[in-house]
């Protein structure tokens, strides 16, 4: 598909002035309001074209894989002194748009011309075809019937927009020396639902990964992860990580005494999180159990040197990929978000953060005796980065409001 044009005999002011100015408030990162399934929108300058490029994981469940890109529309000064817009969605090639920029950090896409879009096999080939697109199979490789409804559902979901759609403006998290490993863009398993993006940031003495796209159970914009930084999890020796019992009593230990911390919190006036006492009691146990980790007192965990220890999954968890790495350099207690059908009875449920390396991650879901296995996206995103930690604070409590 061509998507850059001849324009050697163009006026470079009237594209200045007519296109890239106009246009400049798109470019960056978005996320498209497409329900609970969300997304990930690039909008970029590529030579004289603005293109807005969907990011799409790779095939479940090869997490390592490259993200795939999927242009949605682009704007150009091609066949006449104006900008023009055009959508890019279905196999038909370029067709008529619109973009109206609703408000700051927010804008619509409209396609003018929707037949585009449809196939001469009607609904079944254009299933067929996203299917293979979206899954690399076909569905009588899918033989679990409940990921079968899965997928169904979410082609009759997103086909519905048209690639009409809203998208609001999403940033990279900050980056501070003290952190874990770099914060930024990961994709991860979510066992039926497939491969998922999330972005991991730090707050003090916890990190959170929020899902960018998501899924009829936790949707997009929601807070998949919490990890307490000041729980670090020494791991016994091999033969007794085959243990779910033993994972599981470490962990629990962990998620019992951060409950009581909070009661005594709440008991104490000072609202959600840990008391001042309470923080210095855990900043110093941290310290203790966990020599490997030191706890600064305004940033929350830093990373000194930690000698890798070997890993295992133990025996009745389920992994997606069955490839992930037999060592890793630290874990930590946390929380992971899990629903019902349509986010019904949100909960918090206790988990091991694995911390492999700092491109990968992974984390033990207790109560689903499951693993997620996470990887770093490495595709260079421009005009990105959040401005500030408290700009960057406001758009993670927006994305939640926005699927709540």
């Amino acid at each position: 598909m061509k998507l850059l044009p001849d324009y050697e005999h163009m006026d470079y002011r009237d594209v200045y002035t007519r296109l890239l100015y106009p246009y400049r408030h798109i470019l960056g990162l978005w996320q498209p309001d497409i329900g609970p399934y969300g997304g990930l929108l690039n909008v970029v300058v590529d030579g004289l074209f603005i293109i807005g490029w969907m990011y799409l994981p790779p095939h479940d469940p090869r997490v390592e894989d490259p993200m795939r890109r999927r242009p949605l529309f682009r704007i150009h000064m091609w066949e006449s002194s104006r900008a023009s817009v055009e959508c890019m969605y279905g196999h038909k090639g370029p067709h008529k748009g619109d973009i109206q920029i609703v408000k700051k950090d927010e804008f619509s896409t409209k396609c003018n011309q929707t037949d585009h879009h449809r196939m001469p096999g009607g609904r079944q080939e254009e299933f067929r075809t996203w299917l293979e697109e979206e899954w690399g199979r076909t569905l009588e490789d899918i033989f679990h019937e409940h990921m079968q409804e899965l997928i169904l559902m979410k082609f009759i979901y997103t086909s519905q927009y048209d690639n009409c759609l809203t998208y609001r403006r999403i940033y990279l998290p900050p980056h501070v020396p003290s952190d874990l490993l770099p914060p930024g863009l990961f994709k991860g398993t979510y066992g039926s639902h497939g491969l998922e993006i999330i972005m991991l940031s730090f707050h003090g003495s916890c990190a959170k990964a929020t899902k960018l796209t998501g899924d009829p159970n936790v949707p997009a914009g929601q807070l998949t992860l919490v990890v307490h930084l000041n729980r670090p999890v020494r791991l016994p020796d091999l033969e007794r990580q085959c243990s779910i019992e033993e994972l599981s009593g470490l962990v629990l230990g962990f998620h019992e005494e951060a409950q009581w911390e909070d009661v005594e919190a709440c008991g104490e006036g000072q609202g959600e999180g840990s008391t001042p006492r309470a923080e210095e009691n855990e900043r110093g146990a941290a310290a203790a159990e966990a020599p490997a980790v030191g706890v600064s007192s305004t940033s929350g965990a830093t990373m000194t040197a930690a000698e890798p220890q070997p890993f295992v999954l133990p025996l009745g968890v389920i992994a997606r990929n069955e490839e992930y790495p037999r060592s890793c350099r630290m874990c930590f207690y946390g929380t992971g978000l899990i629903a019902g059908h349509g986010f019904t009875s949100p909960e918090r449920t206790p988990g091991l953060f694995v911390l492999f390396d700092d491109n990968r991650f992974g984390f033990i879901w207790l109560e689903l005796k499951s693993f997620s296995l996470y990887s770093r996206l490495t595709d260079p995103l421009a005009h990105a980065l959040a401005p500030s930690m408290e700009r960057f604070e406001v758009m993670l409590q927006n994305m939640q409001s926005w699927t709540s």
